[in-house]
Formats: structure tokens, C-alpha cells, sequence
């Protein structure tokens, strides 16, 4: 018998009580009984979000809410400025360039967090940007950015936006929207926030809706204006994802009411220092060692194993599943995950699986320092 466990960051383990919710009778999306389920869950978002400001809620992944994030906010023609350091990065200029935006790119190495004076030095020489897109914790190379010193800089000059993708951020450190000064916030149902894929966030300021009120950019399901319009009655453009709002109000409670959101943020560092520790002393290489996110860890694959194979004995022989590289990094990298329904013991048995691959698959070392080294910091 072999159990299964996934260790990838998103999606990640959903909890029981959450998987029971979503089992509940499906209720209608119009009647009485379904605005507290929407009401609560708009409020409890708020509050991981740490805004005063709406966040609407879209049945659509991650990538929709990004999407209604320049299709919303900007014109074709306009000029935005990209920080690209990895697979979601790209996806930013992609959506852009969807859309007819103009788009400047600040390349960072995929791995590390971007320089605020190069952002800075960006803006005045292209006065005309009026966007900035970010990624708070770029999930592709377990790196963060910098965000609040970004904002900061995007505040100081010009009236433009700063826009965040946030979808392995929120709910994984403190990330407060408002205190900020961040526009736009997006993220999803499959990290944080325990839940299957389905649902998309976004944190919306009085700012960015004020851009709206100009931007001509083409949309019809992702229509903003529609949704915070149907708000103060509780109600979506759409037929929502009942069934997923149900699991969304469960894992809020347990997230905001039972653990505390600073507890949770704390138990994730927590996951992920460890992790990193773990690592390093097994003789391992991190793909993001100066500017790590604690949503996930980015292990380089040592010479002499083969990315693949070494995925492959995990999943196959160890019932572990751990995410791959992106892009340029396939093969070359294997990521684990410790946002959301993670615990130190499901992190420590996840280590010395690793290492155990790792000794299956060719890579000589002193099995058993990892999870050893993991528990002595997970101790209490």
C-alpha cells in the first residue's frame, strides 16, 4: 500500500471539513440563502487581503483575474512596465500584448528578486507608463519581489498603478493591501487557501477603479464595473461556483478564526526555513537563496541525477508528487510546496522522501541529515 501526498505549490491538499462543505446540497446562486455564503466569504477575503477595498470573486483560475486586470485597466496603446523574472512574469507581458498594450520589460534573473532602482530608473525614463505589473512570489522560481518598495516608488512619481499578482502570496505572508498602497491584488482558490482550482481574487482600490472609468480595452465575462455593481446586493454577473463558495467559507473560518492569519503565516515560514535548512545540509543548491518565497522551495537537481527519474521515484515509489521546473528551468529544478494544508510533519516525512530519491537516483550524501536537520528546527 502507498499513500499519496501532493507537494506541489497549487494545487495543494485540501482539508476534509473543506471537501465536506463542498459536498453540501447545491442551493441556488439567486435565492435568500445564498447571499450570507457570499457575504461572508467577500468579508473574509478582505480581511487575508488586509483591505478596506472590494475583492471580487470570479469562478475562473488565477490567470482570469490577471487577465481582468489589464483588459479592465488599460487601453491598447497605453504603456505598462513588466517585471519579468519567471513563467508568470511572462504571462503578464503575454496578457498585456493580448490586449494591445505597450510593453516594457524589466528582466530579472529567473531566480532572484527585482532591484527597486531599476524599476525607479524604468518610470522616469518612460514617463508615460501608467501601469506597473509585479509578481509578489514569483511561484516558477520560488523568488519574491520586493513589492512594497516597488510601491512605494510607483506612488512617489505619476499616477499609476501597481498591480500585483499575489496568487502564492496571499494567505502565505503579510502582504497588507491597503498599508501599501497596492491597486490591484490577484490570487486563487488552489494555494493558501486549501481549495481546489477554481476560484480567482481580486483586491480592487478606488484608484484602479477610477482607471476603469477610461479604459477601452475589450472584455465581456471579466467586466469589473458589472461585478462591483452587483455587489452591494451580494450577487455575481455570472452563475458563481456555489459548491466552491461553500469550501471557501469553511476554509476561511479555519484560516482566520481557529488558526489566526499571523499563525499561519508563521507555521509557513516556518515549513519553508526548515525546508531550505534541510536542503543546504544534504549539499543541495536553492534556486532563490536571497530573496526565497516561504509558498514553496526551488531545489536545483545536483549533477549526476536526471530531473525527471528523480520526480518519477517519488510519485512512483514514494507516492510523493513535487512540481517541476517551468520554461527554461524544466528538468532542472523540483519544487515543493509549504502554503496552505501543510503541517511539520507532513514536511519532515516530505524531506526524507526527497532524500531517499535522491539516493535511489544517484546522488551520494549522508541519508537521513535532511529530515534530521528539519526536525531539530520544526521542534517546536
Amino acid at each position: 500500500m502507498l499513500k499519496t501526498r501532493l507537494f506541489t505549490p497549487g494545487p495543494v491538499p485540501v482539508p476534509d471539513r473543506v471537501r465536506l462543505a463542498m459536498a453540501q446540497p447545491i442551493i441556488h446562486h439567486r435565492a435568500a440563502d445564498f447571499i450570507p455564503v457570499f457575504q461572508e466569504c467577500r468579508v473574509g477575503l478582505q480581511r487575508i487581503f488586509q483591505t478596506e477595498a472590494p475583492v471580487l470573486i470570479f469562478a475562473a483560475s488565477g490567470t482570469g483575474a490577471m487577465d481582468a486586470a489589464v483588459s479592465n485597466l488599460l487601453s491598447p496603446g497605453d504603456h505598462a512596465l513588466v517585471v519579468r523574472g519567471g513563467k508568470f512574469g511572462e504571462r503578464w507581458a503575454e496578457i498585456c500584448e493580448a490586449y494591445g498594450v505597450r510593453v516594457t520589460c524589466l528582466d530579472v534573473e529567473w531566480g532572484q528578486g527585482a532591484d527597486p532602482a531599476e524599476v525607479e530608473k524604468a518610470l522616469a525614463a518612460q514617463p508615460d507608463i501608467k501601469a506597473v505589473y509585479v509578481q509578489a512570489s514569483e511561484t516558477s522560481t520560488a523568488a519574491c519581489h520586493p513589492v512594497r518598495e516597488i510601491a512605494e516608488i510607483v506612488r512617489a512619481d505619476g499616477d499609476r498603478l501597481m498591480v500585483v499578482d499575489a496568487i502564492t502570496a496571499v494567505g502565505v505572508y503579510d502582504l497588507p493591501m491597503d498599508d501599501w498602497g497596492l491597486d490591484v491584488v490577484v490570487s486563487g482558490s488552489q494555494k493558501a487557501f486549501m481549495m481546489p482550482p477554481g476560484l480567482a481574487f481580486m483586491g480592487l482600490s478606488e484608484r484602479a477603479q477610477r482607471f476603469m472609468e477610461t479604459a477601452s480595452a475589450p472584455h465581456y465575462y471579466f467586466d469589473l464595473a458589472k461585478e462591483l455593481k452587483n455587489l452591494p446586493t451580494d450577487q455575481t454577473s455570472w452563475t458563481p461556483a456555489v459548491s466552491l463558495l461553500l469550501g471557501l467559507r469553511e476554509a476561511l473560518t479555519m484560516i482566520l478564526d481557529e488558526v489566526g492569519l499571523e499563525a499561519t503565516w508563521a507555521r509557513t515560514e516556518a515549513l519553508a526555513h526548515a525546508t531550505r535548512e534541510s536542503m543546504r545540509a544534504i549539499g543541495l543548491d536553492l534556486l532563490a537563496p536571497d530573496s526565497p518565497s516561504p509558498a514553496c522551495t526551488a531545489v536545483m537537481v545536483p549533477d549526476g541525477v536526471e530531473g525527471p527519474k528523480l520526480r518519477a521515484h517519488l510519485r512512483d515509489r514514494l507516492g510523493y508528487t513535487l512540481a517541476d521546473g517551468q520554461g527554461k528551468l524544466k528538468g532542472r529544478i523540483f519544487r515543493l510546496a509549504h502554503l496552505g494544508y501543510f503541517d511539520r510533519f507532513d514536511t519532515i516525512g516530505c524531506i526524507a522522501a526527497i532524500e531517499m530519491a535522491l539516493a535511489a537516483t544517484g546522488y551520494v550524501h549522508e541519508v537521513g541529515l535532511g529530515a534530521r536537520t528539519a526536525t531539530e528546527l520544526l521542534r517546536d
